[in-house]
């Protein structure tokens, strides 16, 4: 074999490696596109109003106090949040909760039924971010099987034969007791109310003189157009518990559940 020969059968150096060729024709890696800044404002804004309306339906919502009823602990115009989850499932309200419920009807006039008329302030109640309309706060003082009297000889409330000492939390200026009728906030006319019927509660607010709640929707014995049964507010209509006290900054606080409700006894026992 000639020198020639062995030439022609060597491997040509023109051709490189056949990585490196295929690297050189696909051409430099693209870049992901982005979207325009209006695109990208849009998307955001859609992922965090599908958020609001999540949490608002399932986990925390905004309500405002819209009267006296709640005195001393909440005051007119404070911004509470109410927790759904305490009540997820077949978990229902306790004794001594504080929560906002739709209005079983009556209970509310008009004018605070109707909810915000601004449409921004329409769109933001939708989402959770402005207190809606049609809705109470209230403690609940019994719960399904309970028997409430007023009052003993202290002016305290009754619960399946418990004395309720609610001295933390109720404002007693003109009525002499905690359960007073609200007729002119007098206690000189004892009531029993129960046992509550299954899947109800009996509230009332803190300011018992001031407060359209459970006790002004009971029969009395003089009506004949009550309804009797109305004092009581359907489980399924309660929105939340209340667990703090947003606004004003000064006023912020957690709200917890009075210890006096501890030693109430079951209605069975």
């Amino acid at each position: 074999m000639t020198s020639d020969d062995r030439g022609s059968s060597s491997i040509s150096t023109d051709e490189g490696p056949r990585s490196l060729r295929s690297e050189d024709e696909a051409g430099p890696r693209q870049k992901r596109k982005q979207l325009p800044l209006w695109q990208e404002t849009i998307l955001l804004l859609g992922v965090a109003l599908v958020l609001a309306i999540v949490i608002k339906t399932f986990f925390v919502q905004a309500f405002y106090i819209p009267s006296e009823s709640m005195e001393p602990g909440l005051i007119l115009n404070d911004r509470i949040l109410i927790q759904k989850v305490s009540y997820w499932g077949d978990d229902e309200p306790e004794r001594g909760d504080v929560v906002v419920f739709k209005d079983p009807g009556g209970w509310l006039p008009p004018n605070e039924s109707a909810g915000p008329s601004n449409p921004v302030a329409q769109v933001m109640a939708k989402i959770g971010l402005y207190p809606t309309g049609g809705h109470l706060v209230k403690r609940v003082i019994g719960v399904a099987g309970d028997t409430i009297e007023c009052c003993d000889d202290r002016g305290r409330l009754i619960v399946n034969g418990k004395p309720l000492n609610e001295s933390a939390y109720v404002k007693r200026i003109d009525a002499k007791c905690n359960g007073p009728m609200p007729t002119g906030g007098k206690c000189d006319e004892k009531w029993t109310v129960g046992p509550i019927p299954e899947g109800h509660i009996f509230v009332m607010g803190d300011n018992r003189s001031r407060s359209a709640d459970s006790s002004q929707k009971m029969c009395r014995p003089d009506e004949t157009e009550c309804v009797p049964g109305d004092e009581f507010v359907p489980v399924d209509l309660v929105v939340g518990k209340v667990f703090v006290l947003l606004w004003p900054a000064d006023r912020f606080r957690w709200n917890t559940r009075p210890a006096t409700f501890e030693d109430v006894p079951d209605p069975s026992s």
